[in-house]
């Protein structure tokens, strides 16, 4: 089923040329392939020195074999051929430079994902548009920074098709020995590193100010760095259900699974202090979108004031959702939200660390499931 032949032996050239043209070159050199023997085997046999009982003899065969094959007209052939492309490479540089990279991996894996994501940013910003400060925007406030986090997170399923084609890759390459998995999910970490981040800045930019947000340069950059955690965390979820189930239809079930029971156990659908005892201790405490939602709430509530309602019927001429300092003031402190949630301010150091470690842990199973599945 083949065209052409190049055999190769001790590091010289026994053929190279058309597999019709074989035999003949063959009865040539005055080695013919006997009449009911498979040709591929004699050439083999005759190739290989590795396992010759008298080396000399076959020594003495591969020279009466290489020698002359310089001065055939096969083995000028290729180089008449090599020539003539060299020739047509160097006057056409655009095409050479246009082929020599092909990005279409990358574009899949992440450029289309960044324009999925600008569209996501567009649709949060304008429905919730210019959220004004006040009490009757407190759980719209809430509801787009748990929209923002976890369905940021969801879309990472976006990437499963790029990573198990990476995985493919890898498996044969692994089976080669060319590498291993620790050098193949440390590549694809790293590589993924600035997509995410580009991804998160770019989502922020149109969501975050669109929304109106804490308007403050280090209220957005937590945030931003909040979101760029997010994605690593899924993007390391993701990793992990497609190298433990490589199959499309079936990590993404899994991944999808994965990211529902973290928003129902997050913290934003039932706060954390009332969750189930065993929901909460059991994938809570590991729910990565816990973490990220309880960071953005901090980052919005922590330093933030929200207007009360004017009420004629009020004792002070005011009503108040939440009960603080600032009530006297028609005013609501957001620290106020924040016990509702049973959260609190300066722990942001002690969340990036859990969030790290988890992203970690998922990487770190990932490798070991990688390694444990040599074929």
């Amino acid at each position: 089923m083949f065209d052409k032949l190049l055999l190769l032996s001790q590091g010289g050239t026994a053929y190279s040329g058309p597999v019709s043209e074989v035999q003949p070159y063959f009865d040539a050199r005055g080695f013919p392939i006997p009449l009911y023997m498979n040709p591929a085997e004699f050439i083999i046999d005759f190739v290989n020195t590795d396992f010759a009982r008298d080396r000399s003899e076959v020594d003495q065969q591969l020279n009466m074999v290489h020698s002359p094959w310089h001065k055939s007209r096969l083995a000028t052939a290729p180089v008449t051929e090599l020539t003539d492309e060299m020739a047509r490479n160097s006057t056409n540089t655009n095409v050479n430079a246009e082929t020599r990279d092909d990005p279409t991996a990358t574009i899949i894996a992440y450029g289309i994902r960044i324009a999925m994501y600008m569209g996501l940013a567009v649709m949060m910003g304008t429905v919730w548009l210019r959220l004004n400060p006040d009490q009757a925007n407190i759980q719209s406030f809430i509801n787009a920074i748990f929209f923002g986090g976890a369905f940021m997170s969801f879309m990472a399923v976006a990437y499963i098709p790029a990573f198990l084609e990476d995985r493919a890759l890898f498996m044969k390459e692994r089976a080669n020995g060319l590498y291993g998995p620790t050098s193949f999910l440390v590549a694809n970490f790293v590589t993924g590193i600035p997509y995410l981040f580009l991804i998160a800045m770019l989502f922020s930019i149109v969501a975050y100010w669109l929304s109106n947000f804490r308007p403050t340069a280090e209220a957005f950059f937590t945030w931003v760095m909040w979101l760029f955690l997010d994605l690593i965390a899924a993007e390391s979820l993701v990793v992990l259900i497609s190298s433990l189930i490589p199959i499309f239809v079936v990590a993404l079930a899994g991944t999808a699974f994965a990211n529902g029971l973290w928003m129902c156990t997050g913290g934003f659908l039932v706060p954390p202090h009332t969750l189930n005892p065993f929901w909460r201790y059991v994938f809570h405490y590991i729910d990565y979108q816990s973490y990220v939602f309880r960071g953005m709430v901090v980052n919005e509530f922590g330093q933030r004031t929200f207007s009360g309602a004017k009420s004629d019927t009020a004792p002070n001429g005011c009503t108040c959702l939440y009960n603080t300092e600032l009530a006297d003031q028609c005013l609501i402190a957001g620290t106020g939200v924040l016990k509702n949630y049973g959260y609190s301010t300066g722990s942001t150091s002690k969340l990036v660390g859990i969030m790290i470690s988890i992203t970690f842990g998922y990487r770190l199973l990932g490798w070991l499931v990688l390694y444990l599945r040599r074929n």
